[in-house]
């Protein structure tokens, strides 16, 4: 399912919470008919049988739905924690009106939210733009999944604001904050400075001396700021977060900008490889799918 598409289909019922379902049982009934459909797809309460496990905790009325066997899951079988962290600074709120970086980076977290939940995962919530604005404890009650989605539901209708992202701060305090080997997904625009990736890079090395392992999404809109998709007329573009103001024809600026941004994404992808992270580009006009299916796969990996 695709942001816009999920907006208009809600038309006035924006709560996050039934959105992030609507995109989780879309991607749920994707998978039954995907190559995929190997992954359980009973988050709440089952796992798939294993031969040679005792029969005792089979759950057989699933079994004669789906004619699989699964066991019925318990709260001690949690053993994954995963902190979530978001970036809300001005530059998320772009392109306006319905699918801004920062309405998408939204619900693909309230969706994970969702995932995790159902699986009984410890999980935290951290937003930032240029310091920590708010940072969750890491549990796995449902009260403490409903506090998280309603902080969501507060930054989605808040207006945007005009600090900076300042990442590679970021990551550097919250990998002094957790101390238990973690999955960390990050959710951003990774426009702190794109001509100089070592101090981002410093602090994904700071996450990894930790042994956390991370999935990164880049959010951004292709369109306009991969691929400079504007009209050819003198056009003014004004920095989200510095104010910064310069008018140009987007065609006399295309090329260069272009092989800037190749070549962020490329060193991007090659030092993430280096250093195994997940790292994955993501366009706010494709479906949420791109999101959950890496998540799924990655938390199958670490438990």
């Amino acid at each position: 399912m695709k942001l816009e598409n999920i907006i208009q289909e809600s038309n006035q019922f924006s709560n996050i919470e039934f959105l992030a379902k609507q995109v989780v049982e879309g991607f749920i009934t994707g998978l039954h008919k995907s190559p995929f459909h190997g992954f359980s797809v009973e988050f709440a309460e089952h796992r798939q049988y294993n031969i040679g496990e005792s029969t005792k905790h089979i759950d057989w009325k699933a079994y004669a739905k789906t004619d699989k066997l699964y066991n019925k899951r318990y709260d001690e079988e949690t053993n994954l924690r995963c902190t979530i962290i978001l970036d809300i600074s001005a530059s998320m709120y772009f392109p306006k009106p319905n699918n801004d970086k920062i309405k998408f980076g939204i619900l693909a977290t309230a969706a994970i939210l969702q995932m995790l939940q159902k699986q009984r995962d410890a999980v935290q919530l951290i937003t930032f733009d240029s310091s920590i604005s708010y940072q969750s404890m890491m549990k796995s009650t449902g009260s403490h999944a409903n506090e998280m989605m309603q902080k969501l539901e507060q930054i989605y209708h808040t207006k945007p604001n005009e600090k900076l992202s300042l990442i590679s701060t970021v990551l550097h305090q919250i990998a002094n904050s957790i101390h238990i080997r973690s999955l960390v997904v990050i959710l951003t625009d990774f426009y702190e400075n794109i001509l100089n990736l070592e101090p981002l890079f410093d602090s994904f090395k700071h996450l990894k001396h930790n042994k956390h392992e991370i999935l990164a999404f880049n959010i951004s809109d292709k369109k306009t700021e991969i691929d400079l998709g504007f009209d050819n007329k003198n056009t003014l573009f004004i920095d989200a977060e510095t104010g910064e103001k310069i008018k140009t024809n987007p065609q006399n600026i295309r090329e260069e900008y272009s092989k800037i941004m190749h070549n962020f994404n490329h060193s991007m992808k090659l030092k993430s490889r280096q250093y195994k992270i997940d790292y994955i580009n993501i366009d706010v006009s494709e479906d949420f799918r791109h999101i959950l299916l890496p998540f799924l796969i990655k938390r199958g990996k670490m438990i």
